[in-house]
């Protein structure tokens, strides 16, 4: 308590021997007067007290730097501004003469898929009309990704998504049919393919004369790819391949003249002599004899797309026709798959749209809807 009552009175006392020290005034804002001499105060230790308060004084005058504008999209949502960079941080990887040629691109595919196909029927006969597909040839949608100098399109990945998304906002049985010839069908060839087979298959592939199927899947492997059964076997001569097995769930299995087949091969190993069976990528054409296809499976959807087991028995391959190196068609098979993976995405995210568009155009003409032109009588009860 004695405490207590004696500070008030010290604090008045170190006021007044202070001779109006200016600490207290500058904290209420107001101007600083020059540094007092303090009487309690030796001249060391009065000198350490004037550099404080000359750094005071420099610190309360120095302007504060200019704080840095927030790029949040919520803050900038309550200032009424629309920042997209947090929202759309995407790189821009075409530059401007592959944005105009895409953009010449999607007007008339649209236009296509609105006004000439019709999922309906094609779901209905169970297979894509003839007019559709002679009009996606005549649009060059078989070869979205072959070079131009092979007769394709030429387009990157970035376009070719962006024409798929189009493509599956409509039909998915379209997509399926497109997807299964170029996204995986003869990508191997686009990919290891050595210059005398793209310049054989691709031209003719790109313009939709002849169609490609990617064969990997089996009845005992599922997709393990390292245990399928398929072999082909080295003649004597080395001049060709025996190929026998069958293949199943091969969308376009029934249409394609061009297939993608991976099989098990006998394989030397140089330093050990050692013969081990690994897996080898061949391109074989439906005219070599020997491949067949059964029925198109019964789907519960997607009923267009043609899916069909295919059997390889004794087929004659040529030597040349292997894809890659002899042993490295695994590598193939998962290079193949990866790069085509992002096709599938790009057909379903415009799934995804169409149907957030019909939803929206069902609603505004539901009857709960106070601008719904759509008018449904009361039931009127008993």
């Amino acid at each position: 308590m004695q405490a207590a009552r004696i500070a008030p009175s010290l604090g008045r006392q170190l006021l007044r021997l202070g001779g109006g020290s200016s600490r207290p005034t500058a904290l209420l804002g107001q101007p600083r007067p020059g540094p007092a001499r303090r009487p309690y105060a030796g001249s060391a230790a009065q000198l350490a007290l004037d550099k404080s308060d000359a750094h005071l004084s420099d610190a309360l005058n120095k302007e504060k730097p200019a704080k840095a504008e927030s790029k949040s999209f919520a803050v900038a949502m309550f200032k009424g501004q629309l920042t997209t960079d947090q929202v759309f941080p995407y790189p821009s990887v075409l530059n401007q003469e592959q944005t105009e040629f895409l953009k010449e691109l999607v007007e008339p595919v649209s236009r296509f898929f609105e006004e000439v196909n019709d999922p309906a029927k094609n779901d209905t006969l169970e297979m894509v009309e003839e007019t559709t597909l002679q009009g996606l040839k005549e649009l060059g949608a078989f070869g979205l990704q072959v070079p131009s100098e092979l007769g394709g399109v030429g387009l990157c990945n970035t376009q070719y998504a962006r024409l798929v998304e189009i493509v599956g906002m409509h039909d998915l049985a379209v997509g399926i049919t497109l997807g299964a010839h170029q996204s995986i069908g003869f990508k191997g060839i686009l990919l290891f393919g050595t210059k005398a087979q793209k310049e054989k298959y691709l031209p003719k592939l790109a313009s939709g004369e002849t169609l490609a199927a990617f064969c990997l899947t089996e009845p005992s492997s599922g997709s393990d790819a390292a245990s399928i059964r398929t072999c082909a076997v080295p003649s004597p001569c080395g001049k060709y391949y025996t190929l026998n097995g069958s293949k199943l769930w091969i969308s376009n299995g029934g249409l394609a003249d061009i297939f993608t087949v991976f099989a098990k091969t006998p394989v030397t190993d140089p330093a050990t002599g050692a013969v081990k069976e690994k897996i080898t990528a061949f391109v074989v054409e439906r005219g070599f004899g020997g491949v067949t296809h059964g029925p198109p499976e019964k789907k519960m959807g997607i009923k267009a797309s043609n899916t069909a087991e295919v059997f390889f028995d004794g087929v004659r391959v040529p030597s040349e026709n292997v894809l890659g190196e002899v042993g490295s068609g695994f590598k193939v098979a998962m290079h193949v798959l990866n790069n085509g993976r992002f096709g599938m995405a790009a057909a379903l995210a415009g799934t995804m749209r169409g149907i957030i568009t019909k939803a929206v155009s069902t609603l505004s003409e539901s009857p709960g809807n106070p601008n719904s032109s759509l008018t449904v009588p009361l039931a009127v009860c008993p």
